[in-house]
């Protein structure tokens, strides 16, 4: 029932599955105390105003209501609206390197839309593999399975084998795309300040960078009013990485917090998006336990 409703908005103008977002987003704003109180706190822990706050209410509403769009349509249409782009040249000088491009996008905008717009301008010559966390119901793992899968994009499973995908990717000069603002399982990540607050962040975008030599540029899709689209934002990080330090671990913690001052340098370009509802500063979770331990 679920699978077909999602199927049926598929086909639903932009503009209508937008005013049905907004609507979404308050009502899950309004019925979810634990939501609310998660969505306020971490939105003033960053020094987010009134006015944005509320803006994002509906934003990630109208985040959730095009998802059926962007994953179900046919692989060789194009995105339509159609994109506007605004750094695309970044994006020309990477790839001319040869080097491959690690492309980090924060839960900012519509962050679906990012890889889908490299892989429909870039794609057919230079694909682009994507970092992503199976769906946890069936009925929507198997449409992501089916849809995000697209010519020039491919997919690759937060795991072991989907990080030497990756790297065989960008050692193919070749790009990757991922969300470095996403609390990785548990010894993947390392704790950094984000917004003045420790946050579980991973390691895998800087030892992705420093292991293949590669790019590191950031994005993100803005959400245009009126359901005029998307325009796709490309950044230089505003910092370089930190060389090394004195250990490993103290590296990847410095690391990590120049990467989530990437993020909060973007997030603060536009604050009204950003899914301020995310529970950012969650413990990981923990691997399954061996059958011994469990014993």
């Amino acid at each position: 029932m679920i699978s077909k409703l999602f199927r049926w908005c598929s086909k639903l103008p932009l503009g209508v599955l937008h005013a049905f977002g907004g609507m979404l987003g308050w009502l899950t704003y309004l019925a979810s105390p634990t939501y609310r109180s998660r969505l306020l706190a971490n939105a003033l822990q960053a020094g987010v105003g009134d006015a944005a706050r509320r803006r994002a209410i509906g934003h990630a509403g109208r985040m959730v209501a095009e998802l059926p769009r962007l994953w179900l349509r046919p692989a060789e249409q194009p995105v339509h609206p159609p994109l506007r782009w605004q750094g695309a040249a970044l994006v020309d000088a990477a790839l001319e390197r040869g080097r491959g491009l690690v492309l980090m996008t924060p839960h900012l905008g519509c962050f679906e839309v990012c890889a889908q717009a490299y892989a429909e301008r870039w794609g057919g010559r230079v694909p682009i593999t994507v970092l992503f966390r199976p769906a946890r119901k069936a009925w929507l793992r198997e449409v992501v399975d089916a849809s995000r899968g697209r010519p020039g994009l491919a997919t690759a499973p937060a795991s072991l084998v989907g990080v030497r995908q990756m790297i065989r990717a960008l050692r193919r000069g070749e790009a990757v795309g991922l969300l470095p603002d996403q609390v990785p399982p548990d010894g993947m990540g390392v704790w950094a300040p984000f917004f003045g607050r420790d946050a579980y962040t991973m390691t895998l975008a800087a030892r992705l960078i420093e292991q293949t030599g590669a790019q590191p540029l950031l994005a993100f899709g803005e959400r245009l009013p009126h359901a005029a689209g998307w325009q796709i934002h490309v950044r230089e990080l505003p910092e370089a990485l930190p060389a090394g330090a004195a250990s490993d671990e103290a590296h990847q913690v410095a690391c990590a917090a120049a990467i989530n001052r990437a993020m909060e340098h973007l997030i603060r370009q536009c604050p009204q998006q950003y899914l301020w509802g995310y529970n950012r500063y969650k413990s990981p979770r923990r691997p399954p336990a061996a059958p011994q331990d469990a014993a």
